[in-house]
């Protein structure tokens, strides 16, 4: 009983974390010399409500969750195009975290019916058609290491515990317990990043998701939540209106990457690039004026 009041209170926490007033923002990211730079600052949720969790499909297509008609459902915003169109429409339940599939035309997000079921799914890119991926997880993010092995960060012991699922064998391994929501694949390896939260100082680890070896890669930026890895190697770590860098192979600290001086970006709290590293979208908190 004690375990079901908790998992539901997680729940509700999820829920409730859905309803702030967020925007997803998109951005050039180019190289000037040795200096990398964001440029063209782009609104391309521009909706009322929680736009959020955002993630790229490809170079041209940008997912993330978007509230409508009092829900959230996957929204697919074509770059080239600057349209928005929709992959689900959940009369029972709202997605979050979606994610594109490796070697697939599909999508994988988190599903929390109305009833208070929370499962990882996965959506046909074309049709919308839903298909559950894993039955007796309750995920509350995720990263894909191949197309049939996820890494997923699940709702267990009143907290998030690191999980590694093979599909085809249909297996789940717990490595850690107490980490955070930020899971990311590092570039040119076969790795995943996740951030600890063991200790009074959160760490940014990597893991072998096959054999468990993890190693301590740097702090994060003190209770900063969200990151992700340019192909280079870089870390981009935001906190407030600042992001900051961290290349593991050259540099011993953190530096700031950029400030951000206008009032739209204030309180950053996600931020991801595409493959190729040439696009940054984040999300910031709405500004109250």
């Amino acid at each position: 009983m004690q375990n079901r009041l908790i998992l539901i209170t997680l729940l509700h926490v999820f829920i409730l974390s859905a309803q702030s007033d967020t925007e997803v923002y998109l951005f050039d990211l180019s190289k000037n010399g040795n200096v990398l730079e964001l440029s063209n600052q782009r609104n391309i949720s521009n909706n009322k409500g929680y736009d959020n969790q955002p993630s790229f499909y490809n170079d041209n297509i940008l997912l993330f969750a978007s509230t409508r008609n009092k829900q959230t459902d996957i929204a697919a915003y074509n770059i080239r195009d600057n349209k928005v169109n929709w992959i689900s429409k959940t009369s029972q339940g709202s997605e979050y975290s979606p994610t594109k599939i490796p070697n697939q035309k599909a999508i994988s997000a988190i599903r929390l019916d109305t009833t208070g079921k929370q499962l990882l799914y996965q959506y046909d890119f074309k049709t919308g058609k839903p298909q559950v991926l894993i039955q007796d997880l309750v995920i509350g993010y995720h990263t894909w290491v191949t197309k049939d092995i996820v890494a997923s960060s699940v709702l267990e012991d009143g907290g998030l515990s690191l999980v590694v699922s093979n599909l085809t064998e249909n297996t789940n391994k717990t490595f850690q317990k107490k980490i955070g929501r930020s899971l990311h694949k590092i570039p040119n390896s076969q790795l995943i990043s996740y951030i600890s939260k063991e200790g009074e100082q959160w760490e940014i680890k990597s893991i072998n998701p096959i054999t468990g070896e993890t190693n301590k890669i740097i702090n994060t930026i003190p209770k900063a939540e969200d990151m992700c890895w340019l192909i280079n190697g870089t870390i981009l770590m935001p906190k407030d209106n600042i992001i900051y860098k961290f290349n593991p192979k050259t540099d011993t600290d953190w530096s700031v990457f950029h400030t951000f001086e206008n009032k739209e970006i204030s309180k950053i709290t996600r931020i991801t690039t595409n493959a190729i590293s040439n696009l940054v979208a984040l999300v910031s908190e709405e500004h109250s004026k």
